[in-house]
């Protein structure tokens, strides 16, 4: 919960928030920040975590979507492979199914390009696989759940680059997405000044409440004089 009015730069981008300040924000600043900006619902079902304790993915939404379809074909995963291949530094992939559970969508050798073309992380409205060998990766990936099954003649990629809904949020290509143990979080670009605004001054606060606390302040204290719980 945080109470703000700061007056922010209507030109900042997640681009402008230098490193050492980014690596401060967390999913729960950036929603209550959106909350307090008046844009609500954009965060993603509670069911979808990282499939590795303690992973966190930052950074510019690249959005496909897939859909039912039993056609097979010489290139059956072309689509997938050029999306992934689109994938640069700091992008966070973001897989639509419209919450389809009957294949998994991702998995081991995916999140290895993935990673080795620069990506944050991935964030998957579907199943995953391969969760072991994905933890041995060390790649960050979100889901709600697993399943072993390919999506070879089950599942196709329909679109890429396009906005879609995931999660339970529409997302639009470079929205930003912070997403952590809390959950997944979407930016959308139109707040996205005002609430990196927000988010930065509660994450320069947070040190100090946190201090006081410890030293024995109440909260009531603490609230009145920072407005960030």
């Amino acid at each position: 919960m945080v109470e703000q009015t700061n007056v922010h730069d209507p030109a900042l981008r997640f681009e402008d928030v230098p490193k050492e300040i980014v690596d401060r924000l967390t999913a729960a600043m950036v929603s209550d920040s959106l909350d307090a900006a008046g844009v609500r619902g954009q965060v993603m079902h509670a069911r979808i975590g990282p499939v590795t304790s303690g992973s966190r993915a930052i950074g510019r939404a690249r959005t496909v979507r897939f859909e039912p379809s039993d056609q097979d074909g010489p290139d059956p995963y072309g689509a997938a492979m050029d999306f992934i291949d689109s994938l640069g530094p700091g992008t966070v992939a973001v897989i639509a199914t419209g919450e389809d559970e009957r294949t998994a969508y991702w998995g081991e050798l995916f999140s290895a390009s993935a990673k080795g073309h620069g990506a944050a992380g991935t964030v998957c409205d579907g199943p995953v696989r391969d969760v072991t060998k994905v933890r041995a990766v060390g790649y960050a990936l979100f889901a709600p759940s697993f399943r072993p099954l390919d999506y070879r003649a089950r599942m196709q990629v329909v679109s890429m680059a396009q906005p879609v809904e995931c999660g339970g949020v529409p997302v639009a290509p470079d929205d930003l997405i912070v997403a952590d143990e809390d959950g997944v979080v979407v930016v959308p670009q139109a707040a996205e000044a005002e609430v990196l605004a927000r988010a930065i001054a509660r994450a320069t606060a947070e040190g100090n409440v946190l201090e006081e606390l410890l030293g024995g302040a109440s909260l009531r204290e603490v609230w009145e004089r920072w407005h960030v719980l």
